[in-house]
């Protein structure tokens, strides 16, 4: 598996989203920890050098379930931007967490409330680094 690259703005950020939440009891312990193992083992990079194809926080991407084969957009969004209807998906959510750092082709393993399974990245419709939105 290669190592996941995020921009150092996002890991700030989502560090201190998840120590506010753990204080807010907003997030349940082993999700705050394996969100934060996945982050310790990122290749942290500047926003202007994260790769088009990287699934970084506010990018919209196309997935698929290799299980079901279902197909899924939406938005990775900050826990307080999270809003189903608009398909703006949090962080802390096990999907978006599982996809943050990796490339379009990629092939996850992650464990879902419905138990294993494998998703595949097709697309990153909008990413803001590509986009020159280095500041979202």
């Amino acid at each position: 598996m290669s190592q996941i690259i995020i921009n150092k703005n996002d890991y700030t950020r989502i560090h201190q989203s998840i120590n506010l939440a753990k204080q807010n009891n907003a997030i349940k312990k082993d999700e705050a920890e394996k969100l934060m193992n996945e982050l310790k083992s990122a290749k942290l990079v500047e926003p202007k050098d994260i790769p088009g194809d990287v699934v970084t926080m506010n990018s919209v991407v196309k997935i698929q379930f290799q299980n079901n084969k279902q197909k899924m957009q939406f938005k990775i969004v900050y826990p307080k931007d999270a809003n189903l209807k608009e398909n703006k998906i949090s962080i802390f959510s096990a999907v978006a967490s599982a996809l943050i750092g990796y490339k379009v082709g990629d092939e996850i393993e992650w464990l879902l409330p419905s138990g294993m399974t494998k998703i595949v990245i097709d697309e990153i419709i909008y990413q803001p680094e590509a986009a020159g939105d280095l500041d979202l």
